[in-house]
């Protein structure tokens, strides 16, 4: 039986480490709505600048399939712990490399080509990240807390937003629009290995899951835990997948695609609206929380079935409130975005291990959860700047509304059954 202080050790590992992984996947995601576009891509207009930004940030949901594949082949043959501190390691050394690269005018086309590499790297250790440490948290849960202990990784998302974009803010209090372009944009990305180094230190002092200990005494491991995820687990793969849709979505236009709106058309300074959505994501925090505890009273499954259902309304309002351009309705966008994305996101460290043996949870839940991440995440900044160009801004939060009824559609259709 594991005591209290092991238990502690283990949320601080899963919630530490993704919010290292996290920092890392936003502050690319800000630098690619404030800066990449024109230091990394030559364009006619500032449109097509920030469309292929967004493209460049778009291919790191390519890789963590990817990534999911390997990590999550090597996590159920040989363990949880390992597989953590490789995949940190990572995502921690390819956003340090992005702190060097130059520019398009220093070295052409290789430098758009050496961003989109590191991109991929990024992808690729995030891709083995989430699963492994959602599993951490719920295997290690006491019974009647797999929720609670598995909002833990989720929470690492609004902590890693906070520091991601908490560091841009100060940069632009005391650093020049000049200054900031040349090279204060550098430093978050340097700032990562400080970060990375903390999360290590963390994951190294833990054990093995005492549900993946035991497949390993009883010498159960799969051989091949994704062609088997493949071959028998089908059914659960398409529901986690569609499941996570809504969550994706949600966040990455409510803070990506808002940033690069708000600060474009809308005129909006960059310190300004980045202080709007470090209050927004507070909302986004208190979601997951409140998920967490109402996923264990009820069940994973209900909540986000609920979360869905207030997502819908929620994305028919977004655009309306965004556009007025005003902080006040800005803000209630965000923050009733992001608080719903809480109810869309929280549950999900619970309800996808539920649907895998444990045998192939590492698999299963890393490939459905990254594969959802394409569908819903990859393209949501593009697709939304594309209809919102067509449309008028209403058309972003319609695509947030859609992902929604596409995963209340998935979790309605899905068993949800625990193994």
């Amino acid at each position: 039986m594991r005591t209290m202080w092991q238990h502690r050790r283990v949320l601080a590992a899963s919630l530490i480490g993704t919010a290292v992984e996290f920092y890392d996947f936003y502050i690319y995601a800000t630098a690619a709505s404030l800066v990449f576009g024109p230091l990394f891509f030559p364009s006619t207009t500032p449109a097509a600048q920030l469309m292929a930004s967004y493209a460049s940030f778009a291919v790191a949901f390519f890789a963590r399939p990817l990534g999911a594949a390997v990590f999550g082949h090597y996590g159920d043959r040989i363990g949880r712990k390992s597989t953590l501190v490789v995949s940190l390691m990572l995502m921690g050394g390819s956003t340090l490399a992005i702190a060097f690269l130059p520019g398009y005018q220093a070295i052409g086309f290789w430098a758009p080509l050496l961003l989109c590499v590191m991109r991929f790297g990024q992808g690729f250790g995030l891709g083995g990240e989430w699963g492994g440490a959602a599993l951490l948290a719920t295997e290690n849960a006491p019974p009647g807390w797999k929720s609670r202990f598995g909002m833990f990784p989720q929470l690492g998302a609004p902590v890693g937003f906070l520091f991601a974009n908490g560091l841009f803010l100060l940069l632009g209090q005391f650093l020049d629009d000049a200054a900031f372009m040349q090279w204060g944009w550098r430093i978050p990305f340097l700032a990562s290995a400080v970060l990375v180094v903390l999360g290590l230190w963390i994951r190294l002092k833990i054990t093995e899951t005492p549900e993946f200990a035991a497949i390993l005494e009883r010498q159960e491991e799969a051989h091949a835990p994704l062609i088997e995820v493949m071959r028998g687990h089908i059914g659960a793969i398409l529901s986690g997948t569609f499941s996570t849709v809504a969550c994706f979505a949600i966040f990455y236009i409510t803070t990506a695609f808002a940033l690069g709106y708000g600060t474009t058309k809308l005129g909006i300074g960059r310190e300004h609206f980045l202080l709007l959505q470090l209050v927004a994501i507070l909302f986004m925090a208190a979601g997951i929380v409140l998920a967490g505890w109402w996923a264990d009273s009820r069940s994973p499954r209900w909540v986000l079935m609920a979360g869905c259902v207030i997502s819908v309304p929620m994305g028919m309002a977004f655009g309306t409130l965004l556009g007025t351009g005003e902080d006040a309705s800005i803000l209630v966008a965000m923050a009733t975005g992001l608080f719903a994305m809480g109810f869309v996101y929280g549950p999900l460290g619970a309800f996808l291990p539920s649907l895998f043996p444990v045998r192939l949870r590492y698999s299963g839940i890393s490939f459905a959860f990254n594969m959802g991440g394409i569908f819903g995440g990859a393209l949501a900044p593009i697709v939304a700047t594309a209809l919102v160009a067509s449309w008028g801004i209403g058309a972003a939060g319609l695509y947030m509304a859609a992902a929604a009824g596409l995963s209340l559609l998935a979790l309605i259709a899905g068993n949800g059954r625990r193994r």
